[in-house]
């Protein structure tokens, strides 16, 4: 016997924001989750719009990269299980850039990446606040008054 609609619909809406709920604790994208799923972003997108149900194996995966039971997804737990605290806001900003740059460069052909890699370091080297840590191009000596030499 079939479910009626109004059921199926409130079941994706409730699963849709206590998905949503999860991802903003975790601080992750929707392209973030789907990735780690192994899923499209925008199947993910329309699990969060209330569109659509995942398949049960989705669910699983979703429920380990959430970090929440099946329970608290299909809105028939308690409440949603710990999780870490979000990060600040800065560095979630920096984080999620990082991860939608390192999608791209997982794209990259071998040659294209490190080419892209070469680029990276040579703007690092330059920048006036480089950390610490990476490598800083060495400025070559002031030219002296007797290394001078007059053309003329």
């Amino acid at each position: 016997m079939a479910v009626p609609a109004p059921v199926n619909e409130k079941l994706n809406t409730v699963f849709g924001a206590a998905a949503r709920d999860a991802r903003l604790r975790l601080g992750l994208t929707q392209a973030d989750v789907a990735e780690r799923v192994g899923i499209a972003m925008e199947v993910y997108s329309r699990m969060e719009r209330g569109r659509m149900l995942p398949r049960a194996q989705n669910l699983r995966r979703l429920c380990d990269v959430l970090s929440v039971s099946a329970d608290v997804l299909l809105g028939v737990g308690p409440g949603p299980s710990p999780v870490p605290p979000r990060a600040p806001p800065g560095q979630q900003e920096e984080s999620a850039e990082l991860r939608r740059l390192l999608r791209t460069l997982r794209e990259l052909e071998p040659a294209r990446l490190t080419a892209v890699a070469r680029v990276v370091k040579a703007v690092v080297s330059v920048l006036p606040d480089a950390p610490s840590s990476a490598p800083v191009a060495r400025k070559k000596a002031p030219v002296t008054a007797k290394k001078r030499r007059s053309v003329g």
